[in-house]
């Protein structure tokens, strides 16, 4: 068993509004210096730099995670994770298959850059990444669980794209076991007003669109790692987020 701290939303480059120094390399690095162990990059509607970050996360002794900040029919964040690369790689392309036609506009969003672990630009993304997709909240869960993902509404007490703000409630479907904070979130006032929320997981990240808002060695999990792999650490995290 051991101490593992983490940050579980972390936007790249490729984000519409992630600055041009969030890089692969850029954030495995301020990972590692911010005292990490474990850190997910979850770039909005897309997993086309997680190639990237796992690599550079390994060069770095950062556990990676790779993943992706769905925006819902309904406009509502999920984040969601996956134990391996090749998961989050094919959900990426169903949410690709699944946003709408709408060309992004660098003079207003930025540039959305797909890179290499070196950091060297592979290519533009010329769809906008922030529209919502056509995948309601219930679509989109079922797909992220049956590639191997777990599935949580993502700052649930931010007005801006969080569950409770559009619905007006946290769902009993499509059965939520997780949920993510944002880092000025009060759980127990959350909680209070929302019982369902009582029992389940609970993480606090950064949502960081700049190197600087990376979370430093502020939030942790005692995850079970013997024998030690980072595959098993991930899965192990993921279990955890499962309340398995």
């Amino acid at each position: 068993m051991g101490k593992y701290y983490y940050d579980l939303h972390i936007h790249s480059c490729l984000s519409p509004c992630g600055d041009t120094d969030m890089t692969p390399a850029n954030i495995a690095g301020m990972a590692a210096v911010a005292g990490l162990q474990i850190a997910a990059l979850t770039d909005h509607n897309t997993t086309d730099n997680c190639p990237a970050f796992w690599q550079a996360c390994k060069a770095q002794g950062i556990i990676p995670v790779p993943g992706v900040e769905l925006t819902t029919a309904e406009e509502i964040h999920l984040l969601c994770l996956f134990r391996e690369l090749d998961g989050a790689m094919a959900f990426g392309e169903r949410i690709a298959a699944a946003r709408l036609p709408v060309k992004n506009r660098p003079d207003i969003f930025g540039h959305q850059l797909v890179m290499d672990c070196t950091d060297q630009v592979l290519r533009e993304e010329e769809t906008l990444l922030l529209s919502a997709t056509s995948l309601t909240l219930e679509e989109g869960t079922r797909m992220c669980r049956t590639l191997g993902g777990v599935c949580m509404p993502a700052h649930i007490d931010r007005e801006s794209n969080g569950i409770i703000s559009v619905l007006g409630t946290f769902p009993a479907e499509p059965g939520y076991t997780s949920f993510e904070l944002s880092p000025t979130g009060e759980r127990r006032e959350l909680e209070t007003a929302y019982p369902i929320l009582q029992g389940m997981g609970c993480v606090t990240s950064s949502d960081a669109h700049y190197l600087w808002d990376i979370s430093g060695a502020e939030h942790s999990m005692e995850i079970q790692d013997e024998p030690y792999s980072s595959a098993l650490v991930r899965e192990n995290l993921l279990a955890i987020l499962e309340n398995k």
